[in-house]
């Protein structure tokens, strides 16, 4: 079955914000944050000479 253009334009939906996208958004925003955090801690330990050796 095939939709006229008039049919097709007065379709609604699709365009909402679930729960799902939600929750990967916060997933995506505490990624960040982790990074940014492991990242700064790194340079403090690199400034502050608290680095382990590698021998």
């Amino acid at each position: 079955m095939k939709l006229s253009k008039k049919e097709a334009k007065m379709i609604v939906g699709g365009a909402g914000i679930t729960g799902t996208l939600i929750s990967a958004l916060i997933k995506g925003f505490n990624t960040v944050l982790d990074v940014g955090r492991y990242f700064g801690s790194s340079i403090r330990r690199l400034i502050g000479g608290n680095v382990c050796p590698l021998d």
